[in-house]
């Protein structure tokens, strides 16, 4: 039997459609879910194995976007919201009903990453967003309870469906980190 890594890309992962400019996601609540509406193409999405992000029920991993931090408006029922840690460096937004992450948004305006926030388009009703490229923190799940014995199993798998596993983020992010450091630090002139 495969190993199941995320209902989006277990049968196969679609491409994003060109032009595609946006859409609405949605909380797993039956009566009055939480809506954001996104209006641009996501970036950067993959498959994560942190322990942080939200995953749907039976996924070992989860799948996460970013967007532009000014495309993205809560439209409906906001007053759901809360901030499910705010320690973390990625203030992630849930439905106080169902549990559901709605987004992830940074507020150190010195992180690489400011101005993106985290999101999950598989809460979207819309086809088209851009498709995960990688996957990241793999060695993570073991500390939500994979077993270690199978991580070889779950790279295969993640490597067959033509996701790169990394137990970090992808290379070009990771370069993005360190040069946007570099650049803060005067080591690299801006």
């Amino acid at each position: 039997m495969a190993v199941t890594i995320h209902p989006s890309v277990d049968h196969g992962i679609a491409p994003a459609v060109p032009g595609f400019s946006g859409g609405t996601l949605v909380c797993k609540c039956a009566r009055d879910p939480v809506e954001v509406r996104i209006d641009a193409q996501s970036a950067h999405n993959h498959v994560c194995g942190c322990t942080r992000c939200w995953k749907p029920a039976g996924a070992l991993f989860s799948m996460v976007a970013v967007v532009p931090r000014d495309k993205l408006t809560v439209t409906k029922n906001a007053q759901k919201l809360k901030v499910v840690d705010d320690k973390a460096t990625i203030q992630r937004h849930a439905c106080t009903a169902c549990g559901t992450h709605m987004y992830g948004r940074i507020e150190n305006k010195d992180h690489p990453f400011y101005g993106l926030d985290f999101v999950h388009t598989e809460l979207s009703p819309q086809h088209g967003w851009s498709p995960p490229t990688f996957a990241a923190f793999v060695s993570s799940i073991i500390e939500a309870g994979a077993d270690p014995a199978n991580m070889g199993a779950v790279r295969a798998r993640l490597k067959e469906i033509g996701l790169e596993p990394y137990d970090c983020l992808s290379p070009p992010l990771m370069d993005a980190i360190s040069t946007h450091v570099a650049k803060r630090s005067g080591v690299l002139k801006a």
